[in-house]
């Protein structure tokens, strides 16, 4: 029977070969570069003539100035990402299952999900044309009712909400997708009984809906802690400046200036590692707070 069984799964084995092999090659391989944040890596002499430099390299981090600033900024916008991406997809799925015309509810579900498949480069782009202070459709709303244009992207008090904001507008449509699943697994029977007992399209949302989706909810909240020092370097790179720096500057653009732009590979490396060992700690406590508040399990 176990002979058989193995003949049987044979080919799935096979299939994944590929998968793991581009795994293989590209995440793993790549880890042996980890040493140079130990080292003052010179690419002249390579990786195995470098000198070592043990933890000096960390120790310089921390010593910088623009460290603890950059950390921050990063704690911050990722954090508000989290929340707010949490939160509308949830309001927007609640609601459109509320639509009875499901013609209308494609169509908007259509057009919520579009933006997730732009990429910044091309939505950066067309954010810069819409907020620009001369020519832009948001400035010209804020002349005609007798404001002063504004630079958003070029100002510190607004660049961190733009970020937030034009985020959360690419991709709540598609986060919207996991909560319609969780929507469709509700017994409706709860509503036929909601119903009789006279519960309004509130109350029902509130008693039956809600509650039928909360294991969701709080997978989600939890998973997501782990994308903490996440906050987007595709967007921010395609919409920040130096003149923004203070509010927008974060640990993924700091490892590109420092390792690709001053060449400074051992220190770009050292903050990728340090980045890389939160990011994993706090994953590794998503998950644990996953399995214990919504019986998550990975197998």
């Amino acid at each position: 029977m176990i002979s058989g069984k193995l003949r049987r799964e044979v080919p799935l084995y096979l299939m994944l070969v590929p998968g793991l092999a581009i795994i293989l090659i590209y995440c793993y391989v790549p880890m042996a570069g980890i040493g140079i944040a130990f080292q003052h890596f010179i690419p002249a002499k390579g990786f195995f003539s470098s000198e070592w430099a043990g933890m000096d390299n960390f120790e310089y981090i921390v010593k910088l100035p623009d460290t603890f600033r950059v950390l921050w900024n990063t704690v911050i916008i990722a954090v508000m990402k989290m929340i707010l991406g949490l939160i509308v997809p949830l309001v927007v799925a609640l609601l459109l299952n509320e639509v009875t015309r499901s013609g209308f509810k494609r169509s908007v579900q259509t057009m919520i999900y579009l933006p997730h498949f732009l990429s910044w480069v091309i939505l950066g782009g067309i954010l810069v044309d819409i907020l620009s202070p001369s020519e832009g459709i948001v400035n010209g709303i804020v002349t005609a009712f007798g404001g002063k244009p504004v630079f958003f992207l070029a100002d510190n008090s607004w660049f961190r909400f733009i970020i937030v904001v034009t985020d959360i507008w690419k991709e709540f449509g598609f986060g919207t997708i996991v909560f319609f699943a969780a929507l469709t697994g509700i017994n409706p029977t709860l509503y036929e009984a909601a119903a009789i007992d006279g519960a309004s399209r509130w109350k029902m949302t509130w008693n039956v809906t809600i509650p039928g989706i909360v294991p969701i909810i709080i997978l989600l909240a939890t998973l997501s802690l782990g994308n903490v020092l996440n906050a987007g370097f595709d967007q921010i790179f395609n919409l920040y400046s130096p003149i923004v720096y203070e509010t927008g500057d974060i640990l993924d653009t700091m490892i590109y200036r420092i390792g690709l732009v001053d060449a400074q590979y051992s220190l770009a490396t050292a903050i990728g590692l340090f980045k890389s060992v939160v990011s994993f700690v706090l994953i590794s406590v998503s998950y644990w707070l996953a399995y214990r508040f919504a019986n998550y399990r990975i197998f």
